[in-house]
């Protein structure tokens, strides 16, 4: 099943979303993601330029092979833009890999483990009541973990507050570096009060429901955070462990 194409679509509107098209003689295509928020073109490049033209006449059923080939075929590895462009050549192949079994993929990999996973929702808003409501939305959509962030006061920007615009919030807003000033004390000082503010505020919500809820809040602005759940009260902690690679170097 040899690859005779593969190309890059970038597509919006207000970002842009890169998908790697790959197709086989077989008539058989295969789709992945390579959207890397804020560097979105930068990925859309190191495919088009570099990786694309490799595929074709390689054997689109030889994944972990290609994985390889990709990863240690060039002289610097690794990285954010690499990494994402070969995710998207892993994804793509697997997904040719299951149509042409005609299976989903996740039964090629051993079948279903669960019956879903939860997720959490962003809540977010410029003043303790903002957030109120926003947080009171996302318990009325089902959410059972809900991450809470309100703008600092003295502050004149928070990391993690949704435009008032009524757009999403974005971790990477686009290809300029955002620069705020940011002031831990304060956050920190503030951060008690925000989760006082949503337990006494939804406090009515969450005991008439039989479901439990679990706050999490941004404890600093690097992607770590902890739930505020009945046990992280209580002294115990619970804590994110890094994600590894599933391939040694």
């Amino acid at each position: 099943m040899k690859i005779t194409d593969a190309r890059v679509v970038v597509s919006s509107p207000g970002r842009n979303y890169v998908t790697l098209v790959i197709e086989t003689e077989d008539g058989v295509t295969g789709i992945g993601d390579a959207t890397l928020n804020g560097r979105e073109m930068a990925v859309a490049s190191y495919l088009s330029e570099h990786l694309c033209p490799l595929l074709i006449g390689r054997d689109a059923r030889r994944i972990e092979d290609a994985w390889q080939y990709f990863y240690k075929g060039a002289y610097w590895r690794r990285g954010p833009v690499t990494m994402t462009a070969i995710a998207a050549i892993d994804v793509a192949l697997w997904d040719i890999k299951g149509k042409a079994a005609g299976m989903p993929v996740y039964e090629l990999l051993g079948g279903a483990a669960r019956e879903g996973v939860m997720v959490y929702g962003h809540a977010s808003g410029p003043s303790l009541e903002d957030l109120s409501a926003d947080f009171q939305h996302h318990l009325d959509l089902g959410y059972k973990a809900i991450r809470a962030q309100a703008a600092v006061p003295g502050l004149e920007k928070t990391y993690g507050i949704a435009p008032v615009d009524g757009k999403l919030y974005e971790p990477a807003s686009g290809n300029v570096p955002q620069e705020d000033t940011w002031e831990t004390s304060a956050y920190l000082d503030f951060a008690p009060k925000i989760m006082s503010h949503i337990r006494e505020d939804s406090a009515t919500a969450c005991t008439s429901s039989t479901t439990s809820t679990t706050v999490f809040r941004r404890s600093r602005p690097d992607g770590w955070a902890r739930p505020l759940s009945s046990t992280a009260r209580s002294g115990s902690r619970t804590r994110r462990r890094p994600r590894t690679s599933r391939r040694s170097v």
